[in-house]
């Protein structure tokens, strides 16, 4: 595991030396995470980098997850689709089956944090359990136009807590709480991210049989409705009309998403006749992931939907031309035509990556602008500051605290 001083060397060691004293003023507290799943998904990768290194800083942090059956799921499922404004048939049954399962948490859970951080509306109802204690809900969805219905059941849960944390300005709801705005972030020297050797991407290319005789264009992210896997292929379908090329779908599916399947074998279906596109369901290896984008001439992450899509910032930082969504937080990570390119179709999506394919000195300079933008903004360092500034807020109510 990494350790806090491994990250001067990329974000200097004042930035640390913030940290360190940051941290000191949190002694004594207890930080209490909630969320439903230890793997799958950028909560529990965040998680299980921050804790670690919060941990070693001295502030005592620690993670617990709830239960949940496979219709509570399905339910959370459908509410997060609801949420991000997907049609979603939600009766009352499905705010049944939540709450029977949210009860059964509430009793057993154990709940002793000064601050208990509930990320996300499948723990939301644990704050029935609030007394003397802070609560925050961190919301790293797109909220910015959800099912009314969903919304108004959450809020009756929202405004229990002390504060609220949403990724993006646009998220920001009308709320009779305290709002921050904290962007997630990647860990630079985790195993998705860290340097990698050439003889160890050649290997990964060489397990999944892919040769790098023409320009690879790549999405990595879980089999999901609202990461339009299917729109990337048509996408790429059009500019293979004009330049060879090659397609990696790659990721893997969460433990809280159902509809990974599905999704998977509908991308499957749609890919089967051309040998160019590599389908590939990965094992949680962030290593192959890494080599993935380090070999890829373009990255893409053409999500409908999106809570801020940190595959961005991950492709962004090899220094990697991307074509992304103009959706959720990644106008946050992308300046168009400055870190990146936006597109809102997938007429747009086939134009920029031919423009990118066409124009490799553009793409280089657009990916060495991206890598820059991120170490500035998107850090793992960065989030934990903002964090810890969070934490002492809650209570120095008369201070104004900048995040």
């Amino acid at each position: 595991m990494a350790k806090i001083d491994e990250y001067i060397p990329v974000v200097g060691k004042s930035v640390i030396d913030d940290l360190k004293l940051l941290a000191e003023k949190l002694k004594g507290r207890v930080i209490q995470h909630v969320n439903s799943t230890a793997v799958g998904g950028g909560v529990a990768e965040i998680l299980n980098r921050m804790i670690p290194i919060l941990k070693e800083l001295g502030v005592d942090t620690r993670w617990d997850l709830i239960k949940g059956g496979e219709q509570f799921f399905e339910v959370t499922k459908k509410f997060h689709n609801a949420l991000h404004a997907r049609p979603e048939a939600i009766f009352q049954r499905d705010f049944d089956i939540f709450m029977e399962t949210s009860e059964r948490n509430i009793e057993e859970a154990n709940i002793y944090g000064d601050i208990v951080f509930i990320h996300d509306p499948q723990p939301i109802a644990l704050v029935k359990k609030k007394s003397t204690n802070k609560w925050i809900w961190r919301c790293h969805i797109d909220v910015s136009n959800p099912d009314e219905q969903v919304w108004k059941f959450l809020m009756e849960f929202i405004v229990k807590y002390d504060s609220a944390v949403f990724s993006a300005p646009a998220f920001s709801r009308k709320l009779p709480i305290r709002q921050f705005l904290i962007s997630p972030s990647i860990d630079p020297i985790s195993d998705k991210n860290k340097d990698l050797p050439q003889e160890t991407i050649d290997s990964v290319l060489q397990k999944y049989n892919i040769i790098r005789d023409k320009p690879i264009i790549t999405q990595i992210s879980r089999f999901d409705y609202l990461k339009d896997p299917v729109g990337v292929i048509e996408a790429y379908q059009q500019v293979k009309k004009y330049i060879d090329c090659q397609l990696i779908l790659a990721g893997g599916t969460a433990a809280d998403d159902p509809e990974g399947a599905r999704v998977l074998e509908e991308v499957r279906l749609k890919s089967e006749l051309d040998k160019d596109i590599h389908i590939l369901l990965l094992p949680q290896n962030d290593i192959e992931v890494n080599a993935l984008q380090r070999a890829s001439t373009v990255i893409i992450q053409k999500s409908l939907r999106e809570g801020f899509g940190l595959t961005v910032s991950e492709a962004l930082w090899k220094a990697k031309p991307v074509v992304a969504s103009h959706v959720g937080g990644i106008p946050l990570q992308i300046k168009h035509k400055f870190s990146g390119l936006l597109c809102h179709s997938v007429d747009g999506a086939a134009f920029a990556l031919k423009q990118l394919l066409s124009s490799p000195e553009y793409a280089k300079k657009l990916g060495e602008n991206g890598r820059e933008h991120i170490r500035n903004n998107f850090l793992l360092t960065r989030h934990m500051k903002d964090y810890m500034l969070l934490f002492l807020s809650l209570f120095h109510k008369e201070d104004i605290v900048y995040l």
